[in-house]
């Protein structure tokens, strides 16, 4: 892309990431060979810039072959594989290590699966299953606050009526004892 003289900076754009990569591992090498090829060049460093997709130019279309059109490719046939290629894969199957579980340690797993599925249950119970026609769970919750909801007012209705009789019982007294206290302030 340029050569800076002064410094001896050969900056370069590869096409591609994977060449700008293998660009930089190769730098050495390309630095010698440029040294070598031309005279007086002085490179000293490689500068490998941000991939750029080449630019088709009078240089470049000059240089790139024109593409060739291809016959489609035949779709791939698959073949059973060969017996020595299944042998080996059974081979390799019976050679292989079944896993080797310690018993303490499954039965430590399976007792806290349990204890989690309990609790889970515990936490979240299944709601009992409801008969075609029946109401829903929900519209029994309803009824059922409804009915507790009654019931506690007429409980308090009913607590009111005997608070307000025992206030006018007490009121009916309380009158009883001022008549009596103002009949002997009378009669002295």
């Amino acid at each position: 892309m340029a050569f800076d003289a002064e410094s001896g900076r050969l900056d370069v754009v590869p096409d591609a990431p994977a060449v700008g990569t293998k660009l930089r591992w190769s730098a050495p090498k390309l630095i010698a060979a440029a040294n070598e090829r031309v005279s007086g060049a002085n490179v000293r460093a490689l500068h490998v810039l941000a991939p750029a997709p080449v630019k088709v130019g009078p240089a470049t279309a000059a240089a790139a072959p024109a593409p060739q059109l291809t016959e489609p490719v035949a779709p791939v046939e698959r073949r059973t594989p060969p017996e020595g290629y299944r042998r080996a894969v059974e081979a390799h199957r019976q050679a292989a290590v079944p896993p080797r579980v310690d018993p303490g340690i499954a039965q430590a797993v399976e007792r806290q699966n349990r204890a989690m599925r309990e609790l889970s249950h515990r936490a979240f119970p299944e709601p009992p299953a409801v008969p075609d026609g029946a109401p829903a769970p929900i519209d029994r919750a309803r009824v059922q606050r409804r009915r507790q909801g009654a019931a506690t007012e007429a409980t308090a209705l009913l607590r009111a009526r005997v608070e307000r009789t025992q206030l006018t019982g007490s009121k009916a007294t309380m009158r009883c004892a001022r008549t009596d206290v103002v009949d002997e302030r009378e009669a002295s």
